[in-house]
């Protein structure tokens, strides 16, 4: 018969293998993760602040593009969001790394508030440590808001990695900080129409 005392000390043992237990692997932070593909990291404040040439602001831009217009330019690391008058709203971001990044006219054919994750199965191929679905949240690589490129894989989005604005690190989505697509996000409906060039017009 297990005595009261052996069974409080089997009990007391369990919990403490739970508590020992390994994260999973596919949320777990890892050596061989690059920067760009840390799920569930979450960022502190601190690490949200750009460095001032790629924080939000109001520049000079010429364009033919109508007002409304987004323009991803990969080469600069810049999301302009044409104004009108020779005005752009002006976002740093992260874009593809070497191999993935591209150039074309889509729209923007959903939105979608702290959204899920469900890396495709050629990210897996290359990366088969990624969780294969990992709902919204602080710590998801899309952040807080997504804008979905027509019927493509790529999206412009939030991000939980805010040092990786100004790299080309993605698999050929375009990142912001979670600020910043809040405010995009704001400011343009589904249809808006999304240049993406990989040289500045001339």
């Amino acid at each position: 018969m297990i005595t009261v005392r052996l069974l409080s000390s089997l009990v007391a043992l369990a919990v403490l293998a739970v508590l020992a237990a390994p994260m999973p692997q596919a949320f777990a932070q890892r050596d061989d993760m690059t920067i760009g593909d840390q799920p569930g990291y979450i960022p502190d404040p601190a690490e949200e602040q750009l460095p001032p040439q790629y924080q939000r602001q109001m520049v000079l831009y010429r364009t033919e593009e109508p007002p409304g217009t987004i323009i991803i330019q990969t080469s600069e690391r810049y999301l302009y969001l044409v104004q009108g008058n020779g005005r752009a709203l002006r976002y740093g971001i992260g874009v593809g790394r070497d191999g993935f990044q591209w150039q074309g006219l889509l729209k923007i054919s959903r939105k979608s508030e702290w959204p899920d994750w469900t890396p495709p199965p050629e990210m897996i191929e290359r990366q088969p440590y990624l969780p294969r679905f990992m709902a919204g949240g602080p710590g998801n690589p899309l952040g807080a808001r997504a804008l979905y490129l027509g019927g493509t894989v790529y999206r412009i989005h939030g991000t939980n990695q805010p040092q990786t604005i100004g790299s080309a690190i993605s698999s050929g989505c375009f990142r912001l900080v979670n600020t910043d697509v809040m405010d995009l996000y704001d400011r343009v409906p589904v249809g808006t129409k999304v240049v993406v060039r990989q040289k500045p017009e001339l």
